[in-house]
């Protein structure tokens, strides 16, 4: 199974961390100037696309710049097919008066494998009467466990976004 190490430097880019993927250990503490620490984990790599599960995949849209849930937002699911680069569109949603909407995979639909997520964050802003810098927002994320519920949040303003992977 190969290991993918997080740095320093791609989480806040600036500070620079030689050597970690060299660590014997699975974890390893940093502290940086300004006593900022951070806990360095290896990130999972799919072993195995026929691997499948019970798990599911949501996600929640919220508008940060009016503080309000982002309704009728179009995202799409699509996995990668390995090998190569291309995308197989599974499902395709608009999210409801709460910026949720129906899980994106059901329960004994995820396998291991490559995912992207395809918000259309242009199209909603220009409904609601603004401009935004970003047409669209691709969140590329790896199921490694197709057994674990997946929650993916997009918080979005005409200017920005952030994901994370939620519970």
């Amino acid at each position: 199974m190969g290991r993918t190490w997080v740095s320093i430097s791609q989480l806040w880019g600036r500070a620079r961390c030689r050597g970690l993927a060299a660590a014997q250990s699975r974890r390893r503490q940093v502290v940086l100037p300004g006593q900022v620490q951070a806990l360095l984990l290896p990130l999972p790599q799919a072993d195995s696309m026929s691997e499948v599960g019970n798990g599911t995949l949501t996600t929640h849209v919220l508008n940060t710049a009016m503080g309000l849930p982002a309704a009728g937002l179009a995202v799409r699911l699509a996995q990668l097919q390995e090998p190569g680069p291309q995308w197989t569109e599974l499902a395709q949603r608009y999210t409801d008066a709460d910026g949720r909407c129906q899980p994106l995979l059901a329960p004994g639909q995820a396998r291991s494998g490559t995912y992207k997520l395809h918000f259309e964050t242009a199209e909603y802003w220009r409904g609601l009467g603004y401009t935004s810098f970003y047409p669209f927002v691709e969140v590329v994320f790896i199921i490694t466990d197709p057994a674990q519920k997946l929650h993916v949040p997009l918080l979005i303003s005409p200017y920005s976004y952030t994901t994370y992977r939620g519970s």
